[in-house]
């Protein structure tokens, strides 16, 4: 009798550790716009509880933002409580500046570690880098599934709109770093953010080589436009594409979309959010 009890143990915990695999998680990445009261009618004021909904919509697990002030990031902490979130401003590393910040719920993952680095030269200080005109960072998490037992790293990153030279050299020193922070490949790794960057153009093509386009390889035809920046004109073409999910290591990808929600001819940003659920 006691065999036959551990055999049917054995079963169900076989089924409970498979179940458990084939969960699927989803990601987002989404530049907020950063707070300008000359936006009028798009200041954030008026979008802060728009962008906080669409999180919760979508029942995101990692959130991966982009151009949050530190007044914003207040205001997303108290919209999105099942939400924990790491990152620092850009311009020292501390408050002051932009922020890349990763949201993640505290229900489904466990943080492992964390940190920040700059696009540059000098990754591990406050530094501009190359020909960017301005600071540039990345904000990374080491994170551990509670269902799935699988800890990945999020890598959340802004590149310069500006400067080609800093584009291509921060693609480079994105791959060193996630070898890096995922162990030689050992971890899974998702990248995403504003890449400020088309597809076709190098500094994408230098991340397609090491990572996997997510939307290029969903399971389900990816929804939405091909493009993800429209400057908050409602009859733009969508046809520009600046913000990825990028994957390293074995994820399967079930949903990919563009979300072009509006409500009256608004955008809740001048960037639409990128929305991929991974297994």
């Amino acid at each position: 009798m006691k065999k036959i009890i551990s055999i049917i143990s054995l079963v169900v915990l076989s089924i409970i550790q498979v179940n458990a695999q084939d969960k699927s998680l989803k990601y987002m990445s989404f530049n907020v716009r950063y707070n300008n009261a000359d936006d009028k009618e798009n200041a954030w004021p008026n979008r802060k509880d728009w962008v906080a909904d669409i999180v919760k919509f979508y029942d995101v697990d990692v959130l991966g933002a982009q151009e949050v002030l530190k007044d914003q990031l207040v205001d997303l902490k108290e919209r999105l409580p099942h939400m924990t979130q790491i990152g620092v401003g850009r311009d020292d590393g501390k408050e002051a500046g932009e922020f890349s910040p990763i949201f993640y719920n505290t229900k489904e993952f466990k943080l492992i570690d964390s940190g920040t680095f700059w696009l540059s030269d000098t990754p591990e200080q406050p530094s501009q880098g190359w020909d960017a005109v301005l600071p540039r960072i990345c904000t990374w998490a080491r994170l551990k599934s509670k269902s799935t037992k699988r800890t990945i790293v999020v890598m959340n990153c802004h590149y310069d709109h500006q400067g080609d030279v800093a584009r291509v050299n921060s693609s480079k020193l994105l791959i060193k770093k996630s070898q890096e922070l995922s162990n030689q490949g050992k971890y899974p790794v998702v990248l995403m953010g504003d890449f400020n960057t088309a597809p076709q153009e190098e500094p994408v093509k230098i991340l397609s080589d090491y990572f996997q386009n997510t939307r290029e390889i969903s399971l389900t035809n990816p929804l939405g436009p091909i493009g993800t920046w429209q400057s908050f004109d409602y009859n733009s073409t969508l046809d520009s594409h600046i913000d990825f999910i990028f994957t390293y290591g074995y994820f399967k990808v079930l949903r990919y979309a563009h979300i072009t929600e509006a409500k009256n001819q608004h955008f809740p940003s001048d960037h639409l959010p990128v929305f991929v659920e991974l297994q």
